[in-house]
């Protein structure tokens, strides 16, 4: 058992979040239980993410996309109201980190997708964000054919990405923004960066990619922010104690 407020802290602390501005608030968006014994986390909070967590008998829910968000309205809507009364009747915490998690150099999204694909660590920033950059790039010393780095997209996600095949044949340096990232695209190119991976496409990369010689890779904005939230229960349940299970409710996005 360990108290929620001890875990809420060390997350804050860890991923930095106070130094982040954001699209919502970070931390602890719904206080429940004062002691936890079970850690459940996910990609998204939502009705159906909650109540998988209250099934799951845990007393904390850590997302990757928390409840709340600027572009939701200041009231209530009714299925809003419903998330928060099945938290609230369950007494379950729920706290969200967003960017922190996306962009920490050692447990954050891109970070972690980066090492899963067997790249190494360049020093270049890369997708800035509310004046911080979060991305990551990677290398591969001699380059890499770039039919072997769509496979290896492909093992790390889950699933098959969406790529517009525009680049070079041996991919030596590549830039990776996870979720809705699609306009990093052109600070890429810039960058003479040969792939650039996030979560979603938008209308305009096919010709930018094709136009900026790259390789553009959308792997699924779900699919690739799974990577930081899993490995922050882990940490939890080393650190605390505490048992945790990530719950995957795949979203095709």
């Amino acid at each position: 058992m360990a108290s929620r407020d001890d875990i809420i802290k060390f997350c804050d602390e860890l991923l930095d979040s106070a130094a982040f501005s954001d699209y919502g608030p970070n931390g602890m968006q719904v206080p429940g239980r004062a002691e936890v014994t079970r850690v459940a986390t996910c990609v998204s909070a939502h009705r159906e993410s909650i109540d998988a967590a209250v099934g799951a008998g845990a007393e904390m829910l850590l997302a990757h996309h928390g409840l709340f968000w600027d572009f939701h309205p200041r009231s209530l809507s009714e299925q809003m109201a419903e998330r928060l009364r099945s938290a609230l009747t369950a007494d379950l915490t729920v706290a969200g980190y967003h960017l922190p998690l996306d962009g920490h150099p050692e447990i954050g999204n891109n970070a972690l997708l980066r090492a899963e694909l067997g790249l190494q660590p360049a020093d270049v920033t890369l997708g800035e964000v509310k004046g911080r950059a979060i991305g990551a790039v990677g290398t591969a010393a001699g380059g890499i054919p770039a039919a072997e780095l769509f496979q290896r997209v492909e093992s790390a996600t889950g699933r098959p990405p969406l790529v517009f095949d525009s680049g070079p044949a041996q991919v030596e340096r590549v830039g990776i923004v996870s979720g809705a990232a699609s306009s990093t695209l052109a600070e890429a190119i810039a960058l003479g960066l040969d792939a650039f991976i996030t979560g979603e496409p938008s209308e305009h990369v096919m010709a930018d990619a094709r136009e900026g010689g790259i390789h553009f890779i959308a792997a699924g904005h779900y699919a690739t922010e799974t990577f930081g939230i899993r490995r922050l229960g882990e940490l939890l349940a080393e650190r605390f104690g505490v048992e945790q299970e990530f719950l995957d409710i795949p979203n095709p996005v």
